[in-house]
């Protein structure tokens, strides 16, 4: 990849054969991080229990009129005034749909990050599949796998992966049922209203999503001067500037604003949205979208509570 300032030579978004190669000999080695990054934080995964039908204990809560009476815990209620329920865990799988951006402008890199956008979300998405599975949860790829539930989760993904000859831009979420939950990574750069509209029906589905924006520092701080040539990955068109400086701001102002509207539009549907910058750690953002699939929260910046 280019240093700032360079132009490299565009990836045809339309020969799938070669990114689908790219990707093959990439992810044996991504799986291994994932697997690393996977382990890193693995002692303070408890998975994302919730009260339900089950045999084991979850916790006493306040009883609240209306319910069954013999639902009240009487000798957890005899210590004080007050009546408590006793709930058990719920046990069933639940199915999370996983998903990393496979378009071309995911694989920029800047001298500021030691790895791609796209080399990222692959490790978060395969590493969040090992710890999944590791709880018996199903997951599934649109597109590509039906849910399933298997202790090698991450192994089996990326193996469809590595054979899939094309990964859709937009995969079709039709599939995804309601109370599903749906992991997206990439770096959501399209037109704010175009992601919303392939997003709704999960909206409509009534499942609940969790957006990774996946930022390499340099599209945040957009650090150019001089004569610059900016050139799109996914259509080709160029853009030279002759004093790159003077757009810095307008910039910076539309990056954030483009952020801002789409995670303002997720947290309104109770849907999570995090920023992953690629120069941190990718335990960051693991264990920043674990708390958000075990809570109700909405916009946040890894690592941050």
């Amino acid at each position: 990849m280019a240093r700032i300032g360079e132009v490299s030579p565009r990836v045809a978004s339309s020969d799938a054969l070669v990114r689908a190669r790219a990707r093959a000999a990439l992810l044996p080695d991504l799986l291994v991080e994932a697997g690393r990054v996977a382990n890193n934080v693995i002692a303070g995964w408890h998975g994302r229990r919730k009260r339900g039908i089950g045999e084991n204990f979850w916790q006493f809560r306040p009883y609240v009129e209306g319910e069954a009476v013999s639902r009240i815990d009487w000798r957890r209620s005899a210590r004080d005034e007050h009546l408590y329920v006793r709930d058990r865990e719920w046990e069933a799988a639940h199915t999370v749909w996983l998903w990393s951006d496979p378009s071309p402008s995911m694989l920029y890199k800047s001298h500021l990050a030691p790895v791609s956008k796209e080399s990222r979300a692959l490790v978060l998405i395969l590493a969040l599949a090992e710890l999944l599975s590791r709880s018996g949860e199903r997951i599934a790829w649109p597109g590509v796998t039906d849910p399933f539930s298997a202790r090698n989760g991450a192994e089996r993904l990326a193996a469809q992966l590595m054979h899939a000859p094309e990964l859709a831009a937009r995969p079709d979420l039709m599939p995804v049922r309601r109370f599903s939950d749906v992991v997206l990574a990439g770096d959501f750069l399209d037109p704010v209203e175009e992601t919303i509209a392939w997003l709704d029906q999960l909206a409509r589905h009534g499942a609940r999503a969790h957006l990774i924006e996946i930022a390499d520092p340099a599209e945040e701080a957009f650090p150019y001067t001089g004569r610059t040539e900016f050139s799109d990955p996914e259509t080709g068109d160029k853009l030279t500037a002759g004093r790159a400086e003077t757009l810095a701001d307008d910039y910076r102002r539309l990056y954030i604003a483009r952020r801002e509207e789409l995670a303002s539009w997720c947290k309104r549907l109770g849907w999570s949205y995090t920023v992953h910058h690629t120069d941190r750690p990718a335990a960051q953002a693991l264990v920043a979208v674990h708390l958000a699939m075990s809570a109700e929260v909405g916009y946040q910046m890894e690592g941050s509570r």
